[in-house]
């Protein structure tokens, strides 16, 4: 696997108290698993509050997982403060969904903290060694940009545009490499995010050259890592420089092949980019390699645990997509609920408000950030969803 080596640091248990005493929620707030009840004759359907969960789900993950100089999110709710780039990029995202729904500027606040925090634990720039890394944090910037209209955002997302490009060359026929000392090795992670990126940018600032390379890299993707029949995307090409795919099935590649289909489908209105992402969609609510009984599979601790959120994220932009057709977006938003109900009442310790790496069973040991994000991007899809009425 190509999972980054991680080391780890002490937190004193003393630091981890105060950061929840300072983000603490009001018990009646505080949302709870269906209790029993024993009264057949006056059985009420338990009603989900994704919004409220939403809510404790973002206090207690800013509380446990802030670092003491307050730059950055660090690794786990047990002892290891090591800061790790690419889930800052999904900790600003989750900031964002959350100032979305809530319009709080207490959201705001936190999202601009954090982009400058992380430029200050980075060493003092943006740039960093792993293309998809600096594509998770150019796409969570430009976004803000688009919401915010802060300028801050597009000078970031500029700045790791420029440095991405440089992960482009005919190795492997095109696409972006993983990292740059490893320039003959592609991915999806790197490609993907890019891919997005470009076409995001086209819709922002209409240059050609930007929607050019964002069809060519989509392209190279579908060509090379995409299967045909069933919509499966695989991982990357290339990594011990024999012309190999890596045939490892993982969530998250899954959904960067779904977002780059849709927002080029946004853009062109080509329904053959609409079909590409429903035929990955189909695959991905029902394949085994991928879901457990209808619910997104554990891909462990580490940095496979944030791969469920980036499914889940382009799962619901697909699933909110106007022209999909109602059959569609039925499935799409049925499975999405199931696995935002099963994390609701089983896959979330209380009063701990921390999250399972399986969203069937509670937490137990130490809990990754990288967990603690799927999770929370997991309910606020879910409060969206219902407040737009694609699921009850």
């Amino acid at each position: 696997m190509k999972f980054k080596r991680i080391n780890y640091y002490t937190l004193t248990i003393s630091t981890l108290f105060i950061g929840l005493a300072l983000s603490s929620c009001s018990k009646k707030n505080d949302p709870v698993p269906p209790p029993k009840n024993t009264d057949t004759t006056t059985v009420k359907p338990f009603v989900y509050n994704y919004a409220s969960l939403a809510d404790t789900l973002q206090t207690y993950t800013y509380g446990t997982f802030k670092s003491a100089d307050g730059n950055y999110f660090i690794q786990n709710n047990t002892g290891n403060n090591t800061f790790n780039y690419w889930p800052q990029a999904h900790m600003l995202d989750v900031l964002t969904d959350g100032y979305l729904r809530t319009k709080s500027g207490v959201y705001t606040q936190r999202m601009k903290a954090l982009l400058n925090g992380i430029k200050t634990a980075n060493g003092g720039a943006y740039p960093n060694e792993f293309y998809d890394d600096m594509g998770w944090l150019a796409n969570a910037s430009l976004r803000d940009y688009i919401i915010t209209n802060d300028a801050d955002y597009l000078n970031v997302a500029q700045i790791l545009y420029a440095e991405i490009k440089g992960g482009s060359n005919s190795i492997a026929g095109g696409g972006i490499a993983w990292q740059r000392s490893q320039l003959y090795y592609k991915n999806i992670p790197s490609t993907g995010n890019m891919t997005i990126l470009a076409a995001r940018f086209y819709e922002l600032q209409n240059k050609a050259e930007d929607l050019a390379l964002a069809k060519s890299l989509y392209t190279w993707m579908k060509t090379n890592l995409v299967n045909a029949t069933s919509g499966v995307v695989l991982d990357g090409i290339n990594r011990n420089q024999d012309g190999q795919v890596d045939n490892w099935i993982f969530t998250y590649n899954q959904g960067l092949f779904i977002g780059s289909a849709v927002e080029l489908y946004n853009i062109t209105k080509d329904p053959a980019y609409l079909q590409d992402a429903i035929r990955t969609a189909n695959n991905t609510v029902a394949d085994p390699n991928l879901t457990v009984n209808g619910i997104l599979k554990s891909e462990g601790q580490g940095d496979g645990g944030l791969f469920k959120g980036v499914a889940v994220r382009y799962l619901t932009l697909l699933t909110e997509l106007p022209d999909l057709d109602a059959a569609d977006k039925t499935k799409y938003a049925n499975f999405l609920k199931q696995n935002a109900q099963t994390l609701y009442v089983k896959g979330i310790g209380r009063p701990s408000f921390m999250i399972s790496p399986d969203w069937s069973i509670l937490p137990s040991g130490s809990t990754d950030l990288t967990i603690q994000l799927s999770g929370v991007m997991m309910i606020e899809a879910a409060a969206k969803l219902k407040a737009d009425g694609a699921i009850k």
